[in-house]
């Protein structure tokens, strides 16, 4: 390593350690600490700033660092991110959903000091994760608990992974208090922060029991069935809500937070003429590989290395003919593959991992753009539809195999050539059973996907395998509905005091920016 690389330098004896973050190339077998005695000699302490793996030259994978030093006598200070009392005059908000949206809102209103109502229709998380196990193994779907519904939303049965495209000022704020309620440190430097579906179960809880001491009211198994809204000189605003066991609550602020999989609420919205619009999403099919392969595909002779742990990987690939994209989503490294059912007759797919990423298995979305206009023209509900009719349609080919609660499946070599096939051994919970998946999707899309894998396979070659197997159906990366609210104030476009927020309601896509987007509504409503 070259000295000119690193950028810390001895400017005077008042001052002999400029702190000044620069990036580090370290091998495998290097170790940070004694890098930087050679490059800085008598330095005290360090604090690691960003940290990731770079294997673009997978036959040299390294650990790339962004590194703030100390000198004699200095060492880092504990990161703090406080934020002010505020004094706030009216009704409690109201905040209908505890994914981290929700959560995050109601966190934000304490801090501030601002006593709020959460509610929720499913359950706590012990509660829920009671029934999904139940789900897992017996097939009894619960349907207000379950992998979408119920305390943490979604990501409670996620990868846990903290991955943002967004640029927002609040994801140190949400970073600091997942590690403040029990996250790993890490996830405060790693290029890609990752809880862990395991861990991110014992943080919620904690979050609670913060939000529960500290002026928020929690009402679980409550489902929220009515906005109640009133209209004065044609202005339409919300002033409470209705419970499915008729119990009113007041309030002149609601935030909705209910997730990609509240449909009913996504209907009643209409009824009330609350401005709806549909959204382009995507869909497609869950690939799974053993780990093992992913490793030998991205790190080579390194693939076993101790340090490097679970590999993963993000695809995409632009059909220039077709102006359609084909991509990876939410990878889950040493992951399983789960069945994640809100309802009897429909099946969806999706990935979660453990913090320690241990599974040998890997698994990832693979899905292709479906633009809501070109498909749909003005049919708001064209996506919800059709989401739905491919989730049938996957129950249905789990009956045809004498199936419950498992997930179809199919070889991917097989899928391919269209073929029918026997399935291979899976991480799922529920189980699989052989269908063909080429069936399931419409022909446009079948043939998107196949371009993409065959791209995929020619930039990781190996992704074809006979090893692999894709798992159905994977339709709920994103809400296909948008709940159009104004830029500036973020409150509905035709309800005033009504603030749609987070991934349900179209405009996050994932743990981190959609806490992000809470935060950012509580602000915007205490004016922050």
């Amino acid at each position: 390593m070259q000295k000119k690389k690193f950028y810390v330098t001895i400017s005077s004896d008042a001052m002999p350690y400029q702190k000044k973050p620069h990036t580090l190339k370290i091998g495998l077998d290097a170790d940070l600490a004694e890098e930087l005695k050679w490059l800085v000699p008598g330095y005290s302490s360090y604090r690691i700033l960003k940290k990731s793996v770079d294997a673009r030259n997978r036959h040299n994978p390294h650990f790339m660092y962004s590194v703030e030093v100390y000198g004699p006598g200095e060492s880092p200070q504990e990161r703090k991110i406080t934020v002010e009392k505020v004094n706030y005059q009216g009704p409690k908000p109201i905040i209908i959903g505890s994914g981290p949206a929700g959560l995050f809102s109601a966190l934000r209103f304490v801090e501030r000091g601002v006593p709020c109502r959460l509610f929720e229709r499913g359950s706590d998380s012990v509660t829920r994760m009671k029934a999904i196990n139940r789900f897992w193994r017996y097939g009894e779907l619960n349907p207000q608990n379950n992998v979408c519904f119920g305390e943490g939303g979604a990501g409670l049965y996620s990868d846990g992974k903290l991955i943002s495209r967004i640029k927002s000022p609040y994801i140190p704020y949400v970073m600091n208090r997942l590690v403040k309620f029990g996250a790993p440190e890490e996830i405060e430097y790693l290029a890609n922060p990752h809880v862990g579906s395991d861990r991110i179960r014992r943080v919620i809880p904690k979050i609670r029991e913060f939000l529960l001491a500290n002026g928020c009211e929690i009402f679980f198994d409550t489902q929220i069935t009515q906005i109640l809204t009133t209209t004065i000189s044609a202005k339409k605003s919300v002033i409470g809500v209705k419970t499915l066991n008729n119990e009113t609550f007041h309030t002149d602020k609601i935030i909705l937070a209910t997730g990609h999989s509240a449909e009913d609420m996504f209907y009643h919205l209409a009824e009330i003429d609350v401005a709806i619009e549909g959204k382009s999403f995507a869909v497609g099919l869950r690939i799974e590989h053993p780990q093992k392969l992913i490793n030998q595909i991205q790190y080579r002779e390194a693939a076993e290395h101790p340090k490097l742990g679970a590999a993963n990987y993000r695809l995409a690939y632009h059909n220039k003919k077709t102006d359609i994209g084909i991509y990876s989503f939410c990878m889950c490294p040493g992951g399983y593959v789960l069945s994640c059912n809100t309802e009897e007759n429909r099946v969806v797919c999706n990935g979660m991992s453990n913090y320690s990423r241990n599974s040998q298995f890997a698994n990832a979305a693979i899905v292709v753009s479906v633009d809501h206009e070109k498909t749909f023209g003005s049919n708001i509900w064209g996506g919800l539809n059709f989401r739905r009719e491919l989730e049938e349609k996957a129950m249905s080919q789990v009956r045809v195999a004498h199936g419950t609660n498992e997930i179809p499946a199919q070889r991917l070599i097989d899928f391919l050539a269209k073929r029918a096939g026997q399935t291979l051994p899976s991480s799922s919970p529920s189980g699989v059973k052989a269908a063909n998946l080429h069936e399931l999707l419409p022909e446009n899309i079948f043939q998107e996907l196949k371009s993409g894998i065959e791209k995929f396979d020619s930039n990781m070659h190996g992704f074809i395998s006979d090893q692999a197997q894709l798992h159905g159906v994977e339709s709920r990366t994103s809400c296909p509905i948008r709940i159009t609210r104004d830029k500036e104030t973020l409150q509905s476009i035709t309800h005033e005091g009504l603030y749609p927020c987070g991934e349900g309601a179209g405009y996050a896509g994932g743990i981190t920016s959609a806490a992000c987007d809470g935060i950012k509504v509580v602000e915007k409503i205490l004016n922050c």
